[in-house]
């Protein structure tokens, strides 16, 4: 069997984010010195180096506007193959940060720099999910 790369690998820094996917909320982190939120998840902050004692976890609003877009047509790695096309994307979050994602219950088409999104989340195993986006409201 071939491994499938889009199962997370969790360890127990990320465990926080992991679980609170699979239960349907998206956390960040937030720095208690500077005050910003960042994505992806470190135990530091990446913008004023506070160590780990000073940034927290937190839950994302799940809302945020597109930033950019990728329509994928070939993909070998399992089991991206399978779900060709699909839409690999930047967002910005409403706290600020940007992150990496799939969008999804969209055409390509219809894609709009700056179009509002909403975090949903795609089962990826048992008791495991990711974060994707689709339009508000749809």
């Amino acid at each position: 069997m071939s491994p499938r790369h889009d199962v997370p690998e969790v360890d127990d820094f990320t465990r926080p984010y992991w679980n609170a996917a699979a239960g349907g909320r998206l956390l960040l982190r937030r720095c208690a010195d500077c005050g910003r939120a960042h994505h992806y998840p470190r135990e530091f902050c990446p913008f004023c180096w506070a160590g780990e004692d000073r940034v927290r976890w937190e839950e994302a609003e799940g809302s945020a506007v597109l930033y950019t877009w990728s329509v994928i047509h070939r993909n070998d790695l399992p089991p991206f193959g399978e779900r060709v096309p699909y839409v690999a994307a930047v967002v910005d979050l409403a706290e600020g940060p940007r992150m990496m994602t799939e969008l999804v219950d969209c055409a390509a088409a219809d894609l709009v720099v700056g179009m509002p999104l909403r975090v949903a989340f795609r089962e990826s195993g048992p008791g495991a999910a990711v974060p994707v986006f689709r339009p508000a409201g749809g």
